[in-house]
């Protein structure tokens, strides 16, 4: 049966990415006699969109949601969520980045497993990274972190194939405002999954630095605050036990490190605002159809 496929990119800046990645997907995704269109979220970017006159052979459509205001990665997907939720028809929702780090290729495997597994989330999960190898090592300190503090191991990002029902939950979490992976782990934990390997980005250096992927560290765990914090209770009052009589600024270095990382947490946690979540469409400036 013909599916209403729409794909979501969130795009800040990065416009000769954007146009490389529509280019790409016109031409690689074999529709299987689905209807596939393409919502572009600008995030209030400040470069000039450039002008273009791209004929679209097989997409259905392709809009840009132009926003007043730039809000960041996570609620620019999150305000695509809402958007599509309920403006628009469909049937299953794909979020993917615009850099080419989420690979075109991999479109037509999501849409096949929703045909095996129609009523799960179906997730890419990374099997293998393009990075070098002192950012793979801070990814696998990220997961671990992760999986340490909240129980979870999520080997996916944006990248997953949503149904309806699914996306109807997820615009309904506060948390979404604030961690979409870790809002879609923490509401789904039936979820399929595809093998992806992380592809390089079109055009300049990843953006994802050691910050922004502790950043990302902790907007998850945020999601899992309750969790994480009783773990945390739990390793203070053993390591206490362990070094009360072997106090000293080395034996109390790592309690500094969990404080910061306490306080970090609760201050993202902050950012899942429900209020703002269920106004963010008022920050949409217009609706741009390129096909």
């Amino acid at each position: 049966m013909k599916k209403k496929i729409k794909i979501l990119i969130p795009i800040y800046n990065d416009w000769k990415s954007a146009f490389k990645l529509l280019e790409s997907i016109d031409q690689l995704i074999f529709y299987e006699g689905n209807e596939v269109s393409i919502f572009i979220v600008n995030d209030g970017s400040l470069e000039q969109k450039p002008n273009t006159n791209m004929i679209f052979k097989n997409l259905a459509s392709v809009q840009i949601i132009n926003m007043k205001n730039n809000k960041g990665h996570a609620r620019s997907i999150a305000a695509g969520l809402k958007y599509i939720y309920e403006k628009v028809e469909f049937d299953y929702l794909i979020p993917m980045d615009g850099d080419g780090e989420d690979r075109p290729e991999e479109l037509n495997p999501l849409i096949r497993k929703i045909y095996e597994e129609p009523n799960t989330i179906i997730t890419a999960n990374r099997v293998k990274r393009s990075e070098n190898f002192i950012f793979k090592f801070c990814y696998i300190i990220h997961k671990l972190l992760t999986f340490i503090l909240t129980g979870q191991s999520i080997k996916f990002g944006n990248y997953t194939c949503l149904s309806k029902e699914a996306v109807a939950k997820i615009v309904r979490e506060k948390s979404t405002w604030n961690s979409f992976s870790g809002s879609l782990a923490k509401l789904f934990q039936n979820r399929k999954f595809i093998q992806s390997i992380r592809g390089s980005r079109y055009f300049g250096p990843s953006k994802m630095s050691f910050i922004n992927l502790l950043k990302h560290s902790l907007s998850i765990i945020s999601v899992f605050k309750k969790t994480a914090f009783i773990r945390i209770i739990i390793f203070l009052t053993i390591y206490f036990f362990i070094i009360s009589s072997h106090i000293s600024l080395i034996t109390l270095t790592p309690i500094f490190f969990i404080f910061i990382i306490i306080i970090s947490v609760f201050i993202l946690s902050k950012r899942e605002n429900i209020d703002e979540f269920n106004n963010s469409l008022e920050n949409i400036n217009d609706i741009e159809i390129l096909k």
